[in-house]
């Protein structure tokens, strides 16, 4: 079978600057972050003091039923949130039960995943555990917690029976999802798929954990400025709570139902490091394979790229590798490329980031503005690319590569087009 053409249909954005698609894109034009001091938990006790929150105090989903936010982490609550969205966007046709009738339900894959899960849960039914015993803990524990509860919830909802998993590596969950998405459809297995990420690891564990191994900024004076990739003086990650989602759908098949089409994905790529748990590899071999593999994948010159959305922690080793990889790949090529990191704005938000940063790429594409890096004020030896410093940037680029590079040496690299 010829490979099949994937086009994206449907968008649905929760970040800390933005709780659907036009306000968080709108925030990224302008350059505005939503980090701010932690309400979700008392901090007394944590190093970090400050984080990315998504501000909205319901999550519940509009068909009314309360029930689902009793029932669900917050990181499915995302989830469902973002896919809401999405397929709202995508206005696909409802059956009589207000499910979308699809032709062939079996076509249609969920593959949503997490980096880290149900953590919420896990602390909350750990104390009920040691404070009132074993038959105490809520028997909802197991289906709460699981990784692949947000897929499969997704797909309870929408009634989508084709292939449903949730993917997790880290930090390049949301990027791996879409990826395998994008290749379900093009190969001809499915016609449609919801997509994506959600992260909700602002809770005591998830603070601990991360500052225990000295990955977040510890700037508590000055949290607007903490998040700040390729700068000189970054100390680490924002940590954020989020999700993104997207419908993909092959092209043929978004025609026929008169579909809005907002961009289209044209090449994946996936490697491994091989080489530490936390660290990047510093010959940068595997995140460099990993994007010749989506050029290859997508059957474009490095010279044709416009534009990319850059992993961009601001971690004093992610950046710096990140931006040797880059110079690996595209050669010359790299001091014309546009590269932004969004993570200034919206924090990490670890498995959703390949979500998120897949809507600012196509975004991005379909305006013809580049979102900038902001906090970028002094400039480091080691990171000496165009960066897009502090201010967007309307210039009309063909493809945009998004990048994702997780604990455990997982790389992931999507490419798209602008459409049209």
């Amino acid at each position: 079978m010829a490979q099949r053409r994937v086009v994206i249909t449907g968008m649905g954005a929760l970040a800390c600057n933005g709780v659907d698609v036009p306000s968080y894109w709108a925030a990224l034009q302008a350059g505005s972050h939503g980090i701010g001091p932690i309400t979700l938990i008392d901090v007394t006790n944590h190093k970090t003091k400050f984080a990315g929150q998504v501000p909205l105090d319901n999550l519940a989903l509009s068909n009314g039923d309360r029930r689902i936010v009793r029932r669900k982490d917050r990181f499915v609550l995302l989830a469902l949130k973002a896919a809401e969205e999405a397929m709202a966007m995508a206005n696909f046709a409802k059956g009589a039960d207000g499910k979308p009738a699809w032709k062939d339900p079996f076509r249609v894959a969920t593959i949503v995943g997490s980096g880290i899960g149900g953590l919420t849960t896990i602390e909350e039914e750990y104390t009920t555990f040691m404070q009132r015993g074993p038959s105490r803990v809520s028997p909802m524990l197991v289906p709460k917690m699981i990784v692949d509860s947000a897929a499969g919830d997704v797909s309870i909802v929408y009634g989508a029976k084709g292939p449903n998993y949730a993917i997790t590596t880290a930090c390049a969950t949301g990027s791996h999802c879409i990826g395998a998405a994008f290749h379900h459809i093009r190969h001809g297995q499915c016609d449609v798929a919801i997509s994506g990420g959600a992260e909700a690891p602002i809770t005591n564990l998830g603070m601990s954990g991360f500052n225990s191994i000295g990955a977040l900024s510890t700037r508590n004076d000055n949290p607007a400025i903490a998040s700040r990739p390729f700068d000189k003086d970054r100390d680490g990650f924002v940590i954020a709570e989020g999700a993104g989602i997207l419908i993909l759908e092959e092209l043929e098949h978004a025609k026929a139902r008169g579909a809005t089409i907002y961009g289209e994905i044209v090449g994946y790529g996936c490697t491994g490091d091989a080489h530490h748990e936390t660290a990047p590899d510093p010959t940068g071999a595997g995140g460099s394979a990993c994007m010749r593999m989506a050029l290859a994948d997508a059957g474009i010159a490095p010279e044709a790229m416009g534009y990319i959305n850059a992993h961009g922690t601001s971690t004093e080793f992610n950046d710096k590798t990140e931006t040797a990889i880059v110079k690996q790949v595209f050669g010359a090529h790299a001091k014309r490329l546009a590269m932004s990191s969004t993570k200034g704005m919206t924090g990490h938000t670890l498995g959703a980031a390949g979500g998120i940063e897949a809507i600012a790429s196509i975004m991005a594409l379909k305006d013809g503005v580049l979102p900038p890096t902001i906090n970028y004020q002094t400039a480091d030896p080691e990171c000496d690319l165009d960066y897009v410093p502090n201010q967007a940037r309307k210039t009309q680029v063909e493809y945009a590569l998004s990048n994702n590079l997780g604990f455990g040496g997982h790389n992931a690299s999507v490419i798209f087009k602008r459409y049209g």
